[in-house]
């Protein structure tokens, strides 16, 4: 009888997954991918492409890099007897290959003018024979936790449980500080829940340099005046001293760490917008060098446009921790406990995010506590019964969510932050708005709150064989489009320089890596097409 298992963490920004020894109840090896499969730069963007090109398109593409997964982990995939999965309700219908349109449709006049039979997305044990194209023993169990609501899923109920801040009797708050932010207040017993899409910045997508937490990422900035010293991840994911750095010019002081960075996460993002306000760098929203861009290296840049990208993902995260205040009727100022989890929220130096306004001022602890996604799905590798404390506590949070895309409270503050961060507007102003719509001013009496880590890093245990990045997991989709003249507008036009053309018996062909790819939320390329022969669907006609 076979004794291995699967724990995976299917997020938005890309995948965890671990190979354990049920036996022995030891972790064998981890694999992760450098970013998300489908198109796209967010958990909207997946869902806008699979409703436009179709589910079963983007099923296909999850499946098969979660496949290429399995063959990296190092065991043999026809041992495996169960595999546990966790993730919001977008991510693991896709991975199910089930309806998601009533996730785009929450209106019931609109979902029943559509015809959409809503799935019930309940705790469930399948068979790998009902996924479609996993590789994987037919028998082997697959085991999917519920959702609550159609934007806040089985991520949301695993931070809470991992956490055990259900159990507290202090008015505490916590959040996954990824792309699709999770957050959660308890306060008297109650716990009020929300989501919010802050966008890839807070996890390195759409920065200039910007890249995931994988080894080599810039994870943090510390001053050593008048320079500043890289804070990078080593090959066993954890932060060791990179370069000394004049972000003014990008001359690197002292090179001897033999760690060098190759890029900006998340987490360094948030480091960097601190160190550089506090140095009188940034005077919202310009960078005040002389090329106005932060300079982190010779080939690492920060610019106006990312700090903007950034100021927009704190913001929602902001207004979304005051909106539940609302709900709950509380001041932030009643919080003492904060709860940090995801890459993010664990890589991320707690005293500049509380600066910045990423958690409340006056806490007295706060808890950095990994991604708490991936370790769910290792509990139920081991305790399949643990759905039945998820199915409880998804019950409790349907009494108190709150969806913020309603919200009107959510709605005013998000844009009091939007102004704060891309327009420069002063925090008097802000603050005199928040009285007029009968909120709490933003305190900025900052406490010195207790930083404790609970584990080193997001993923404390790696395993005996170590952790193996995928870099490459995208398709490679080539197509002819009829009339191209090979230009390279389309391909000049790219943000994410997912396009090129390729030549063959004098016909072009475009190429598309589509996990670079923005995906239907961005067209820049479509549009820029002077003879509007550019169709970006063509890649998949094979699918609609």
């Amino acid at each position: 009888m076979s004794y291995l298992a699967i724990a995976m963490d299917i997020g938005t920004s890309g995948i965890r997954a671990q190979a354990v020894n049920l036996t022995g109840q030891e972790i064998i090896s981890t694999v992760i991918t450098a970013r998300h499969p489908l198109p796209g730069a967010n958990v909207i963007d997946h869902l806008h492409f699979a409703l436009e090109i179709g589910v079963s398109a983007a099923h296909d593409i999850l499946l098969q890099s979660i496949n290429l997964m399995i063959d990296r982990l190092g065991i043999e995939s026809t041992d495996v007897c169960r595999l546990a999965v966790c993730g919001n309700p977008i991510q693991l219908s896709l991975f199910q290959g089930i309806e998601i349109r009533d996730l785009a449709f929450a209106g019931k006049r609109k979902q029943q003018s559509l015809a959409i039979e809503v799935p019930k997305r309940e705790a469930l044990i399948t068979h790998a024979n009902m996924i479609q194209g996993l590789n994987l023993p037919d028998l082997c169990e697959v085991i999917i936790p519920p959702a609550v609501e159609h934007e806040i899923g089985a991520d949301a109920l695993a931070m809470i449980i991992q956490s055990n801040m259900q159990d507290t009797a202090e008015t505490a708050l916590i959040t996954d500080y990824g792309t699709n932010a999770e957050m959660a207040l308890i306060h008297q017993g109650r716990i009020y829940s929300g989501s919010t899409a802050a966008g890839p910045a807070l996890e390195g997508q759409q920065i200039s340099s910007g890249m995931l937490a994988t080894p080599g990422a810039i994870v943090d900035l510390v001053s050593e005046p008048p320079y500043h010293r890289l804070m990078v991840l080593n090959d066993d994911m954890q932060i060791v001293k990179g370069a000394l750095v004049d972000i003014t010019k990008g001359d690197i002081i002292d090179a001897s760490s033999e760690y060098q960075a190759i890029g900006l996460t998340g987490t360094g993002t948030i480091a960097t917008i601190f160190q550089a306000i506090v140095a009188g760098l940034i005077k919202k929203p310009h960078i005040m060098t002389h090329d106005h861009q932060l300079n982190l290296g010779e080939e690492i840049r920060f610019t106006e446009k990312d700090f903007i990208e950034a100021g927009k993902a704190i913001g929602s995260v902001r207004s979304g921790h005051i909106t539940l205040c609302h709900e709950a009727g509380i001041s932030a100022s009643e919080i003492t406990t904060v709860y940090m989890s995801g890459a993010s929220g664990t890589y991320m130096d707690a005293l500049k995010a509380q600066k910045l306004g990423m958690f409340p001022a006056h806490v007295k602890k706060v808890y950095q506590i990994g991604n708490t996604s991936l370790a769910m799905a290792r509990d139920l590798l081991f305790a399949p019964d643990k759905l039945e404390e998820m199915n409880r506590l998804a019950k409790h949070l349907k009494q108190y969510h709150c969806m913020f895309a309603t919200s009107p409270i959510f709605k005013k503050v998000f844009m009091l932050e939007l102004s704060f961060w891309t327009e420069g507007m002063p925090l008097t102003l802000y603050q005199r708005f928040l009285r007029k719509y009968g909120l709490p001013e933003l305190d900025q009496d900052f406490s010195q709150p207790e930083i404790i880590h609970t584990v080193e890093q997001d993923i404390n245990d790696m395993g005996k064989q170590g952790l193996i990045t995928l870099t490459d997991i995208g398709q490679k989709l080539v197509t002819q489009m009829q009339g191209c003249v090979a230009c390279h507008t389309c391909v000049n036009e790219c943000p994410e320089t997912a396009l090129h053309i390729s030549f063959n018996q004098g016909l072009a062909y475009m190429n598309l890596d589509q996990s670079l790819c923005d995906g239907v939320a961005c067209r820049r390329c479509e549009r820029v097409c002077q003879d509007q022969v550019f169709h970006f669907n063509q890649f998949f006609k094979g699918h609609e």
